[in-house]
């Protein structure tokens, strides 16, 4: 049965609705009891009963491609989609808060990181060989004295390493999806050479923001926001008004 967002994420929050964790789909489970919501992880649910998707489907679907669907459903950038499995994954996972209330998972710089990873997405082959040069330049210039990795805002709940985990890897798929894209002019191993210089530095970027009060208090500038361009936060282009709406 197709149901709304709003309804998905009211079943989440009940007890009885708590998703499956670490696959898409149980299938032994959903032969059990086909009607139970709960043999399917939070992104299995939103591909079955957001976006029509079969059991079988969800069984045989990657994880790039899962990241992808959900993203494009929800209408959410491809990092948070990736932010909404790993929540759920936890012990203690809260999957509806990671839609319902980012601040609680991200700290309280979370719409600036919203913007930052909407815009990673949307980022061109020339903006990814841009960011990749200007990585490659920061690791030269730090090498003898690195700056210390940003941990996060003590307001939110998923750790430091855990969102670079995030931001690392939807950096990596979104230089990856290149090589599907008509406009994309990087191919293969290009690609992924793109991810390698510059997914870390998206991660850590992702750090500095929500450490935005910190590195303002020490008086630092930001290290890795200005490999993609922006130095100061306000740069960042804020993610549209239809954002998490699914009607992008």
């Amino acid at each position: 049965m197709m149901i709304s967002q709003a309804e998905l994420i009211a079943i989440w929050k009940t007890d009885e609705g708590k998703p499956h964790k670490g696959r898409l789909i149980d299938m032994n489970a959903y032969a059990k009891d086909p009607t139970n919501p709960v043999c399917m992880c939070a992104q299995g649910q939103v591909l079955s009963r957001i976006g029509g998707r079969s059991p079988e489907y969800l069984a045989d679907l990657n994880q790039f491609n899962a990241d992808a669907e959900v993203a494009k459903l929800l209408g959410i950038s491809r990092a948070h989609a990736v932010l909404l499995r790993k929540v759920n994954d936890d012990e203690d996972g809260a999957p509806a808060s990671v839609l319902e209330n980012p601040e609680a998972i991200l700290g309280d710089q979370w719409s600036k990181v919203l913007d930052f990873w909407w815009y990673l997405d949307r980022m061109t082959d020339s903006r990814w060989n841009a960011a990749r040069n200007a990585a490659r330049s920061l690791q030269s210039s730090l090498q003898e004295s690195p700056p210390s990795s940003p941990q996060g805002s003590p307001q939110g709940k998923m750790h430091g390493n855990d969102a670079w985990a995030v931001a690392r890897d939807a950096a990596r798929d979104a230089a990856r999806s290149l090589q599907s894209s008509p406009q994309g002019k990087m191919h293969g191993d290009a690609a992924w050479a793109v991810a390698r210089d510059a997914a870390r530095d998206a991660a850590l970027a992702s750090n500095e923001i929500q450490s935005r009060n910190i590195v303002k208090a020490r008086g630092t500038p930001f290290y890795f926001l200005p490999v993609f361009g922006f130095a100061s936060l306000d740069d960042i282009p804020a993610r549209p008004a239809s954002y998490g709406t699914g009607q992008l």
